[in-house]
């Protein structure tokens, strides 16, 4: 971090400034646009759903420092959006019983940023990062000997005045988490104790939290309503809690108590949701390449102009469930539907030929 100061006060000042300047919150932030999310959290492992193997070997991990009496070393969470990146951060904390700091990569703005909330950290805290590959270059290099050797090199002053002095940081847990792992530089990633990738989760573990979820927001769900909505929620908890809100709002509007199959699915209806958990946009997007295009192959810019989304939208919100329940392709030439696609919109399949 490079202070430029012409005098003593000035420098100061600009110290003061940047550790008082906290870009950060003890609040969670909320990882999807329902505000009440936080409430339906699960606090410990115990009460963690999904990601079996992620939670044994971090509870061997800090179980393993809490009898050195040591910090749990760095962590990163990588993954498709929604799966428990930052609940799992909270759980960490948690378990470690230690208090959790949150910012976001695009909240840094400048090493001053950093310098202020590393700064205020106690012992042992957990620093969870949210889009951490957002963060910028400097920002990010300044990361570098806070996360290794616990301390930040400040400059003060420039020209021949100018001179360094290097602050010791308590101990913490640095916890990150990225939709793109491939965008962290490798001297980032490999300082990175503990990495991670989180799952999908499968239909038993979806109709387990929806379940939980139903008890805390105080209605009962029938368990082949839970299993209906789990095919809609693209193996992905956020959605799945999101539906039920969703659901619930249709039962507390006609005076019922219980999520019923029938409620489930006249909600869905409404919605547009179909069984498959694809929305009006997702079937947009296969139409378009199946009427317009002959079924592909089409490129990305090419849909991005034809359905009026953003390239980086259809490539990373749209594209990855679509190929995932194997009704798009993604081939050299370009974006195709397939023939399970073609079955699913309810389209006459073309020539197998046409796939070639």
């Amino acid at each position: 971090m490079i202070v430029h100061s012409s005098s003593s006060s000035d420098e100061v000042s600009s110290l003061d400034s940047a550790l008082n300047a906290r870009p950060v919150s003890p609040e969670a932030l909320d990882d999807s646009t329902e505000t009440n999310d936080i409430t339906l959290r699960p606090k410990t492992m115990a009460d963690y759903v999904g990601q079996s193997e992620i939670k044994r070997n971090l509870s061997i991990f800090m179980q393993a420092s809490k009898n050195r009496a040591e910090i749990l070393e760095h962590v990163l969470f990588h993954g498709p959006p929604g799966l428990g990146k930052t609940t799992l951060s909270h759980v960490v904390s948690n378990e470690m019983g230690a208090n959790l700091r949150i910012t976001s990569g695009p909240a840094l703005e400048r090493q001053g940023d950093v310098a202020a909330i590393i700064t205020n950290l106690d012992e042992g805290d957990v620093l969870f990062i949210d889009e951490i590959h957002r963060l910028k270059a400097p920002v990010e290099e300044m990361l570098y000997t806070a996360m290794e050797d616990f301390a930040i090199d400040i400059v003060l002053g420039k020209g021949p005045s100018a001179r360094s002095m290097r602050l010791n940081l308590p101990r913490f847990t640095l916890i990150g988490a990225t939709t793109k792992l491939s965008f962290l530089s490798s001297p980032l990633r490999d300082r990175f104790g503990h990495v991670f990738r989180l799952e999908f989760y499968d239909s038993q573990e979806i109709q387990a939290i929806l379940h939980r979820s139903a008890g805390i927001l105080g209605i009962e769900i029938e368990p082949v309503a839970a299993e209906r909505l789990a095919t809609s929620s693209r193996q992905t908890p956020r959605i799945a809690n999101r539906l039920l809100r969703r659901v619930r709002d249709f039962a507390s509007v006609q005076g019922q108590n219980v999520i019923t199959h029938s409620l489930v699915e006249k909600a869905l209806t409404h919605m547009r949701i179909d069984p498959e958990g694809l929305d009006e946009m997702d079937r947009s997007l296969l139409r378009i390449m199946a009427e317009k295009f002959s079924g592909g192959p089409v490129g990305l810019s090419t849909l991005a102009a034809a359905t009026h989304e953003e390239s980086s939208t259809i490539e990373d919100i749209y594209e990855p469930f679509l190929i995932q329940k194997g009704f798009m392709d993604r081939t050299a030439r370009g974006r195709i539907v397939t023939e399970h696609g073609y079955r699913h919109l309810g389209l006459p399949c073309p020539a197998p030929a046409s796939f070639l």
